[in-house]
């Protein structure tokens, strides 16, 4: 009998397609006082990113409510889901209620949900595995339980030129925000073991920022495997760290990708967000 498998995420993932597999995304919403912009693949990222720079007023981000994750889920009879950290948002806590109801309609039925503690290009490696051990044929508690070691075996750092939005949002002090972008200040930051933003280094310039990242993925353990990082409208300086990634670990993977709407939003204008996985 034929199994029926979905890999389902939200769209702090920025995984918009993955190939060979039956995939949806649930978006997310970034909320102002004159527009909304729904995380889809028909959002203008740069756009968002321009007028969010020049916006002054209030804003705020909407995460997939439970009607939203049953759509995603249709009618599969497995169904693996990753979702941006529980820490900060409660797409986590809405995908686990809907999988509560989609088991009462479907008792045949098997639901995993992961929260990835993380968000944007860690997820993409989580759903990349995932792919893979489906591909596999392997079965569904085998599934579950390779991809929550792998998850242990990821990470996320991150530079940010600005922490505005992040600080408007609850996510970090305003303190701890008015240090980026003071006298071309740069924070590097990591998530943390229980899924919230933890500051590491402040650096003078974005030169070296990315060398402190570099430094950082050695110190967490990256030796070869795979590497994604997600920029916000700064190709330039993701280019730049690939290269040093690249010539510091000769056999990592490096992939550079422009982030989706709500990794732009919280990431802000000339950020960069470094998934790894490390030994």
């Amino acid at each position: 009998m034929e199994r029926k498998i979905r890999i389902v995420t939200d769209s702090s993932s920025d995984v918009l397609e993955l190939k060979g597999v039956d995939f949806r995304s649930a978006p997310l919403k970034i909320i102002t006082a004159d527009k909304e912009y729904v995380d889809d693949a028909k959002l203008d990222v740069v756009q968002m990113a321009e007028n969010m720079s020049s916006y002054k007023g209030r804003s705020s981000t909407s995460c997939p409510n439970v009607e939203d994750w049953l759509e995603t889920f249709g009618d599969a009879k497995e169904i693996y889901c990753v979702t941006i950290t529980g820490a900060l948002s409660g797409s986590n806590n809405t995908a686990c209620m809907a999988r509560e109801m989609y088991l009462e309609e479907h008792p045949d039925a098997k639901v995993f949900v992961l929260d990835s503690k993380s968000t944007g290009p860690e997820i993409a490696l989580i759903l990349e595995k995932l792919r893979e051990l489906v591909l596999e044929g392997n079965d569904f508690e085998t599934i579950c339980n390779q991809i929550t070691e792998y998850s242990k075996k990821t990470g996320l750092l991150f530079m940010l030129e600005s922490m505005k939005n992040l600080a408007n949002n609850g996510r970090v002090s305003q303190i701890t925000a008015k240090m980026a972008g003071l006298l071309g200040i740069r924070v590097v930051g990591k998530a943390s073991d229980r899924g919230d933003l933890e500051m590491l280094d402040k650096c003078r310039g974005e030169k070296k920022a990315i060398e402190t990242i570099l430094e950082r993925l050695h110190e967490f353990g990256l030796r070869d495997g795979k590497v994604k990082i997600g920029h916000c409208c700064n190709e330039g300086t993701g280019k730049a760290l690939k290269e040093l990634i690249q010539k510091k670990f000769e056999k990592v993977k490096v992939e550079l990708y422009q982030c989706r709407g709500l990794c732009t939003f919280y990431a802000e204008l000339g950020g960069l967000l470094v998934g790894f996985e490390s030994n």
